[in-house]
């Protein structure tokens, strides 16, 4: 342990563990007094301007067992130090990895995808991440492991909210896990941000398994207009048994704008997300359809 004191944020004590029992003991420990530094893209700012104030920073950079990317029969496993940066490349073949790579250049800059993590991103749960978008959609898996042991949590109970989890506070999230994707899956995304890099004011992601010109099933979510990603599932049900045509795909984007509530702030009011809403699911479905 050292003391950090004199530097932008408040003193804090730092630890540097080894291993990942090392990590989880710490957590036991401190558990609510402490963060966990993975890349520090968020956490680092946020203690620069004193908005977070962590008493103890467990950094998790020395734990080679949690830094990998590997796919199996079971899909795509994810470990808590695999940076944006990894996703540059396709990681697995197929349209999951496609997706991937397409996604991954929306995130940011290039220096802090190669810092950043993408179970950082989960764990920090900021509604205009892309990541929490692609996991809420295509219905990922967070595990969370803890001295006291390891539990899978569905990506559906694991965001509360906006930077609000379902991890206890003496739990790491370790995995992330993603089911498989056929061949016979398209996949599309659009984002909208002022700038390139900056935090999207709307985004939608679309993946549709299409035989013989029908949808078969469909994946369909949008990001950055709630508190959350949210899963349009009865779009998604909509999609199903019909061709994926200009002119469904046209009626889907008139149902999302009707079924989603935006929220408003500086950057958008609640009129401007729904009309965006509308146009990055028309976007995100014809190119999953193209």
């Amino acid at each position: 342990m050292s003391k950090v004191k004199n530097v932008k944020p408040a003193a804090f004590d730092y630890f540097r563990p080894a291993s990942l029992s090392d990590a989880l003991a710490l957590l036991a420990k401190y558990k609510d007094d402490c963060k966990i530094l993975a890349g520090g893209q968020s956490l680092v700012p946020a203690m620069n301007f004193r908005l977070a104030r962590p008493a103890i920073l467990i950094d998790i950079n020395d734990i080679a067992e949690l830094d990998y990317v590997h796919a199996d029969d079971r899909g795509l496993h994810i470990g808590a130090l695999t940076r944006h940066a990894a996703f540059h490349r396709r990681v697995v073949d197929g349209p999951l990895g496609a997706l991937f790579s397409a996604v991954a250049r929306h995130i940011a800059h290039y220096p802090i995808r190669q810092r950043g993590t993408f179970a950082g991103s989960l764990a920090h749960a900021d509604p205009a991440s892309e990541w929490c978008l692609l996991a809420t959609t295509l219905d990922a898996t967070v595990v969370a492991k803890s001295a006291r042991g390891e539990r899978a949590i569905a990506i559906g109970d694991f965001f509360n909210g906006t930077f609000s989890t379902d991890l206890e506070p003496d739990e790491l999230l370790a995995e992330v896990h993603l089911p498989p994707m056929g061949q016979g899956w398209r996949t599309g995304f659009y984002e909208f941000s002022r700038r390139a890099g900056d935090f999207a004011l709307g985004m939608a992601l679309a993946a549709l398994r299409i035989e013989a010109g029908v949808v078969r099933e469909a994946r369909l979510g949008v990001g950055g207009v709630s508190d959350r990603a949210i899963r349009l599932r009865k779009l998604e049900e909509r999609l199903v048994g019909g061709a994926a045509s200009q002119e469904m795909i046209d009626t889907i984007a008139r149902e999302a704008w009707a079924s989603v509530s935006p929220i408003g702030d500086i950057h958008a009011t609640p009129e401007y997300r729904r009309d965006l809403v509308a146009t990055a699911v028309k976007r995100a479905l014809t190119e999953a359809a193209a």
